[in-house]
């Protein structure tokens, strides 16, 4: 008896070996010097469908090993942010830094896109372009003190309310060396000190300690006496008058107070400490005085700062340091 009648006999026999023809088919092995940035296609055996096999190989090339690096650390120190620069960087590797006072950063792209024009002739791609898909930011921390004096600078405060911030602050001020009590440049001055002093003769104040801010926070009482002049011109008869204002002590002596103060802070977390120049002054209304402390001039410091931070970072990783952030 033939297959072929067999066959006919046997319609199911015969159905079962047409769907084991129809669905039979060999390995495919994958392409001659494969490569995943190309697609990898095949024609599947029903109505011959052709199916991509890309995203598979890809994704499973993935799961044994990352085909490139991506991701972002987010560093807790200036320390660690250079050990991860040194530890990912290649020849195309480069800091950006933001200076912006309200959120300063570094960020080291360590596959960044390589010195070279962009090529937009080829047609395989950009030879010097990369993903930039892996960073490392260092967010830089303000202290805790570099908080707490620009939150209070130029802001009124009470008697009490002062007196406690200096209290709670104490370890920040720094009592006047004999140069800034002279208040006269030198070349025997340190340069903080001709710095400070600089900043006092153009403010027209007189530095004061510790023990004397404490002692107008808990004792200061001002006493306000007007006094009433009249001048007038012989020639023409026309008289001005003035009301002059003074500000006496409980003895009915003018006032002579500090009206410049000097803190050492560090700006960043853990960071050098940074002398600088806090203006002190109070201003009366009615029977209630109001003490204002301005730092002055923080701008300079924190920008003193955070470059020395950057020239850190240059220096122990050698990458070109760019100003200002990646493209997006």
């Amino acid at each position: 008896m033939s297959e072929t009648t067999l066959f006919a006999e046997n319609p199911a026999e015969t159905m079962r070996k047409a769907m084991e023809t129809l669905g039979s088919h060999a390995d495919l092995p994958p392409p001659e010097n494969f490569d995943l940035s190309h697609p990898h296609l095949v024609v599947l055996p029903e109505g011959r469908t052709v199916k991509d096999l890309t995203d598979y190989h890809r994704n499973l090339a993935e799961f044994l090993k990352p085909m490139r690096r991506k991701g972002t650390a987010k560093l807790k120190d200036l320390q660690s942010f250079i050990a991860w620069s040194n530890r990912f960087k290649g020849d195309t590797s480069a800091i950006y830094a933001n200076p912006v006072m309200s959120n300063p950063t570094l960020t080291c792209i360590a596959d960044y896109h390589a010195t070279a024009a962009a090529d937009v002739t080829t047609t395989t791609g950009d030879p010097s372009a990369r993903h930039c898909h892996h960073k490392g930011i260092y967010d830089f921390p303000v202290s805790d003190e570099w908080e707490a004096w620009i939150k209070i600078s130029g802001e009124a405060m009470d008697k009490d309310a002062m007196g406690e911030f200096i209290e709670a602050h104490a370890l920040d001020v720094v009592n006047p060396t004999p140069a800034l009590l002279d208040g006269k440049e030198s070349e025997q001055n340190e340069n903080w000190e001709n710095r400070l002093i600089e900043i006092a003769q153009k403010l027209e104040g007189r530095f004061g300690t510790l023990a004397q801010l404490l002692a107008m926070s808990r004792q200061f009482q001002v006493h306000e006496t007007s006094n009433l002049t009249v001048k007038t011109n012989r020639d023409s008869g026309e008289q001005e008058i003035q009301f002059l204002n003074e500000h006496k002590d409980a003895e009915g002596q003018p006032l002579k107070i500090p009206n410049l103060i000097t803190i050492a802070i560090p700006v960043f977390l853990n960071g050098a400490p940074y002398r600088m120049a806090v203006r002190f002054r109070y201003r009366k209304s009615g029977a209630s005085v109001k003490f204002i402390m301005t730092v002055h001039n923080p701008e300079k410091v924190f920008e003193a700062a955070f470059d020395e931070a950057v020239q850190e970072a240059h220096e122990h990783t050698s990458l070109p340091v760019f100003v200002g952030t990646p493209e997006s």
